[in-house]
């Protein structure tokens, strides 16, 4: 546990209510505690970052001045809530944060009152806030709703949506944009900060309020006055975009200036209607090295603060997102139609590399899943040949233009989806659980696993070099650590692999479970099929292992309903045929964060866990005779 001597203020702040006895004159001394307080943790730990290091003075602020939790702040994403999370009661837990049965790595509803939207994805918090403010509205309550999204998070359709609706229905609404990309930070200092404080304090809005009135009898006249509103206020700030949402803009100001910062929200906190508070902040700030390199100390391994983090030696075995990195230049240097597309997952991805050999043919989206599909699909249309790089997790947020855009219209368009499965300490929220499922179902899209990284390098070429929708998912990290060949072979279509023939029980595994399912059948002589292809599905294959089997057990990292054992069952429904089918897959519930290794187990699908599974089955099996198939 951290020593708090050198937190004498930190140490009294159990909760927000801790925080509002204190004197305004202490607050900068709890930033400079938190912001502290947080690198020591951090670094010990791991977790994210750099973000929250931007946001120390914006939670200072907000929990002092706003009645939390009675009050809403709807955090986007979360990576930026870690001091959020230290001062609402979870300090001396913070080291635990995305480790087995410690905090979560986001906010979440059932982990704290303080968190009042369980986020993870981008771009919902506006949203959220809006129907938090209506609700407020609806039955009388005069608690505030804030959002606190960032630049990033502006880049996803969805946010301006509700800004659309919010600045269209006049709710009680701020939206705090925090800006940490400084690509105006002229705009920032003592006149833009005053210029904030002016346009949020109460005589400004009451002469602006009052001029409404009377000018609005007078159309022309009240039309020259707005537009020498809004012509002096362009001056300075960037806001006309936001209030042609219908908000009132104020900033940029300092976000890191707890003066201005308090200032500004006591005013705003006063205003009824939509609000939009615009700050910049610097990502990484107060520690020199992720102030210089963000994205490096995004998301970080334990690491000493005092020489920051260390690259470690590559590892041997390349991760799955290396295999894709390197196929994507590969077959672009072949081939001068592909178009490699992401919204925004560059480096997690794989794509680094490919974006300095072929910028002309790169396109980074920003935080827009949906328009990634539809661009790709209109490029599909014309002779490209795009391949869409997305967590599988966040093409969840594009399922209507993969069905509307892409396989409606049998359009050449390659998903590569990586993060299918279990992901580690991101939890629920990045886990790739339900990909099988929502895309098993669509017509003339074909859908691979692969066992090794290798096969991953073939099924990507077979996916493109197909003619029609495809999807190959992968999991995150490493694979089995075969040889990668650089000769790239297209797989025969929807069939299957027999890894080892063996007795009465036939192991049917997809993907990232055919490793443990061979080392299950080595010791209990099954049969292990690596089954390749999800759709098509190896029928002929199927219908031989039910006649020759006992027992046939499908194996998936995927939600088990609508997984890929239901292609194996709806086979054998189809035929007529009835042998004992198990399916083992990720079970009916969200598999809550941990290590990889450790979700795995939770799961039930390590090999000892199959094989513990399996055992009653086969001792049964072996004391029936005649056969227990039900054939």
């Amino acid at each position: 546990m951290t020593e708090f001597t050198n937190y004498p203020l930190l140490q009294k702040i159990d909760s927000p209510h801790d925080l509002r006895q204190l004197p305004e004159s202490a607050l900068e001394q709890v930033a400079k505690e938190l912001r502290a307080y947080l690198l020591e943790s951090v670094s010990k730990s791991g977790g994210h970052f750099a973000a929250g290091l931007g946001s120390i003075e914006l939670t200072v602020a907000l929990h002092f001045l706003y009645d939390t939790p009675e009050d809403r702040i709807v955090w986007d994403v979360g990576h930026q809530a870690y001091p959020h999370k230290i001062l609402t009661g979870r300090r001396d837990r913070i080291s635990s944060i995305r480790k087995l049965n410690g905090l979560a790595p986001f906010p979440k509803r059932d982990e704290s009152s303080y968190d009042t939207f369980g986020v993870g994805h981008s771009s919902t918090s506006i949203s959220a806030a809006l129907g938090m403010a209506i609700a407020a509205q609806r039955t009388g309550s005069h608690r505030r709703a804030i959002a606190v999204i960032g630049d990033g998070g502006l880049t996803a359709g969805m946010a301006f949506e509700a800004l659309n609706h919010a600045g269209d229905i006049g709710a009680n609404l701020l939206v705090i944009l925090n800006d940490n990309n400084m690509s105006i930070s002229p705009n920032v200092g003592a006149l833009s900060n005053r210029f904030a404080q002016i346009l949020s304090g109460k005589l400004y809005t009451t002469v602006r309020e009052g001029s409404k009135k009377v000018l609005s009898q007078m159309p022309s006249v009240w039309e020259l006055a707005r537009r020498a509103e809004e012509h002096v206020k362009g001056l300075i700030v960037p806001g006309t975009l936001f209030e042609e949402f219908g908000f009132n803009y104020i900033g940029p100001i300092d976000g890191h200036h707890l003066p201005t910062l308090l200032s500004t929200l006591r005013n705003l906190r006063k205003l009824e209607g939509p609000q939009f508070l615009h700050i910049i902040t610097k990502k990484g700030k107060g520690y020199a090295p992720a102030e210089a390199d963000p994205v490096k100390y995004h998301g970080v391994s334990p690491f000493d603060p005092k020489l920051g983090i260390v690259s470690a030696t590559k590892v041997s075995k390349p991760t799955y997102s290396d295999v894709f990195g390197e196929w994507v230049c590969d077959m672009a240097a072949i081939d001068e139609r592909l178009v490699a597309i992401t919204p925004a997952m560059r480096e997690g991805s794989g794509l680094v590399r490919y974006a300095r050999e072929y910028p002309a043919r790169y396109l980074d989206v920003a935080i827009a899943e949906q328009h990634a599909v539809a661009v790709a699909a209109g490029m599909a249309c014309d002779g490209l040949k795009p391949v869409v790089a997305i967590y599988s997790t966040f093409l969840q947020r594009a399922y209507d233009q993969v069905v509307h855009d892409v396989v409606l219209q049998k359009l050449p368009v390659l998903f590569a989806l990586d993060r299918a499965g279990l992901v580690g300490a991101d939890g629920p929220t990045h886990n790739g659980s339900y990909d099988v499922s929502f895309l098993r179902c669509l017509p003339d899209l074909v859908l691979m696993a692969p066992a090794d990284e290798n096969e991953c390098r073939q099924m990507l070429f077979t996916g493109f070099v197909l003619g029609q929708p495809a999807a190959v998912r992968y999991p995150r990290g490493s694979g089995t650590g075969v040889a990668v060949e650089k000769q790239m072979t297209a797989l025969p279509l929807g069939k299957a692999q027999i890894r080892r023939r063996g007795r009465k029980l036939a192991l049917l595994a997809f993907g990232s479970m055919v490793a443990p399912a061979e080392e299950v059948g080595e010791r209990i002589d099954a049969t292990v099929v690596n089954m390749r292809f999800i759709k098509p599905i190896d029928e002929e294959l199927i219908l031989e292992l039910a006649a020759s089997h006992d027992l046939l057990v499908t194996l998936d990292e995927n939600a088990i309903a609508g997984g890929a054992g239901g292609a194996i069952a709806e086979t054998l429904a189809a035929h007529g045929r009835a042998v004992e089918l198990l399916h083992i897959g990720l079970p009916d519930r969200a598999i809550q964060h941990g290590s990889r290794e450790e979700m795995l187990v939770d799961a039930g699908l390590t090999a000892i866990q199959i094989e513990q599974t399996l055992r009653p089955r086969l001792l049964r099996l072996d004391s029936h005779t005649p056969s227990a198939r039900l054939v």
